[in-house]
């Protein structure tokens, strides 16, 4: 592509705009979500049900390092939007350098977490000495990939922000093709560790992908020189300002998953209960992508926008989405209700792992639509540039009702393991309510009418 930017293709279209931006990041996740599948039906029915438990284990720190990347991330994605909207390339520019370099110290950073406090972690999950063995050999295999991970998360944010979504949609997919060819080999002869190190390979050969077409080739509207690269504290604070929130709010999402975790052990299916709840996070993952790439693009197309003052557009464009995302998730919740032990039963054949994931998504339906406006309406305050309210959204959600509620029900009540399903589905109500009169609340104060 030329080095200009799409600002006036999206002005003049705003809802193909977003359709342009969400379908081929929606391609790519999927694509994502499909190996993340695959790979859990490899290790559920090869290595057992020990082995799944031993992933619900490890996905909790792991998202911990993915959730403050991709917050993080989506600070570059809405600064990087913003300068563009504001035709400010240096800027634009400045910000995507700034991001690599922070993705170098973070990957340093996270490796030395690993080493020293891993077995903590997982220890402190389960009791379990086969899950727990299971859990240590994808935890620390997984560890030496971090920086693969980190960067190309990275790098997809800085073209996200400059509006294409259509190269790492390319090259993500090309990643996952290579990990789905290596995964049954790896998983044949090293078990749950294969998993991992097809996973770590795979991801390297995304990042070097990234690095020939992004820095190499320099075909894109953001250039990266870092070797001439100079540190910028108002860049960095932009950046931080929008990214940390995101990121605490993608940690306390992790934090939530690691006290299900330890709430669940305390329940009479204990690691069952573990490998359902993990699993069915994973199911849930793929059908959320089209609302996750819908929210995420505009992101991008609210932060362009604000930044050329086009309030007129920013309505038009959060309310249709928000349509979009309530009709596709009420799809969903009907799907769940119907099939849900149809596709269980394709990642594991122990009986009670699937009745437990089966209770969770009849109680967890009732909850996607309540997710989707909560997600639409926290996504379009980032783009404009207010990411505290996702934060503190979340921490309601998360900790405060959801996981309150379930130890309250679970260890201090006794009740069946269902009632952990039911504080979820309240929280998501009650956070839904919040986000949405809390954008209205933002769109006010900016002087964006409705």
């Amino acid at each position: 592509m030329s080095k200009s930017s799409r600002l006036n293709e999206f002005i003049s279209n705003p809802k193909k705009a977003l359709f342009t931006l969400s379908v081929p990041m929606m391609l790519g996740m999927s694509v994502q979500a499909i190996y993340m599948l695959i790979d859990t039906a490899f290790i559920g029915r090869w290595v057992g049900g020990d082995a799944l438990a031993g992933l619900g284990i490890v996905f909790p720190p792991m998202f911990i390092i993915m959730g403050i990347t991709f917050g993080l991330g989506s600070g570059a994605t809405t600064v990087i939007a913003q300068s563009i909207g504001e035709e400010n390339k240096q800027k634009a520019d400045n910000t995507a350098e700034h991001i690599i370099m922070l993705g170098i110290l973070l990957s340093i950073f996270f490796i030395l977490i690993g080493i020293f406090f891993g077995n903590t972690i997982i220890s402190s999950q389960s009791s379990d000495n086969n899950v727990y063995l299971n859990a240590s050999d994808y935890f620390y295999t997984m560890l030496w990939g971090t920086p693969f991970m980190i960067l190309s998360i990275f790098f997809r944010s800085i073209l996200s922000g400059e509006g294409d979504n259509m190269m790492p949609m390319k090259v993500l997919g090309l990643g996952t093709l290579i990990n789905l060819i290596l995964d049954p080999f790896f998983i044949y002869y090293f078990a749950i560790k294969g998993a991992a190190l097809a996973t770590v390979l795979s991801q390297g050969t995304v990042f070097f992908i990234f690095i020939y077409l992004i820095i190499i080739k320099d075909k894109n509207y953001i250039s990266l020189d870092l070797k001439n690269f100079e540190f910028n504290h108002q860049i960095l604070s932009n950046i931080l300002k929008i990214g940390i929130p995101a990121s605490l709010s993608m940690l306390i999402m992790s934090v939530g998953l690691f006290f299900y975790n330890m709430i669940l052990s305390n329940t009479e299916f204990s690691s069952s209960a573990i490998a359902a709840y993990s699993t069915c996070h994973r199911i849930e993952h793929l059908f959320f992508i089209p609302i996750i790439s819908l929210a995420t693009s505009m992101v991008t197309l609210i932060g362009m926008f604000y930044g050329a003052r086009k309030n007129n557009l920013l309505n038009d464009l959060i309310y249709f989405s928000l349509k979009v995302s309530i009709t596709i998730s009420i799809i969903y919740a009907v799907f769940f209700l119907t099939f849900s032990e149809n596709i269980l039963s394709l990642f594991t054949n122990d009986d009670e792992i699937i009745n437990i994931g089966v209770s969770y998504f009849n109680v967890f339906a009732f909850a996607i639509p309540f997710i989707s406006i909560g997600m639409t309406c926290s996504r379009a305050m980032q783009g404009l540039g207010k990411a505290y309210p996702m934060f503190i959204i979340t921490c309601l959600r998360v900790i405060i009702i959801s996981c309150f509620l379930a130890y309250y029900f679970i260890n201090i009540l006794n009740k069946p393991i269902d009632f952990a399903w039911i504080s979820i589905l309240i929280s998501c109500i009650a956070s839904s309510i919040i986000s949405f009169l809390w954008l209205l609340n933002v769109k006010s104060k900016l002087n964006i009418s409705s």
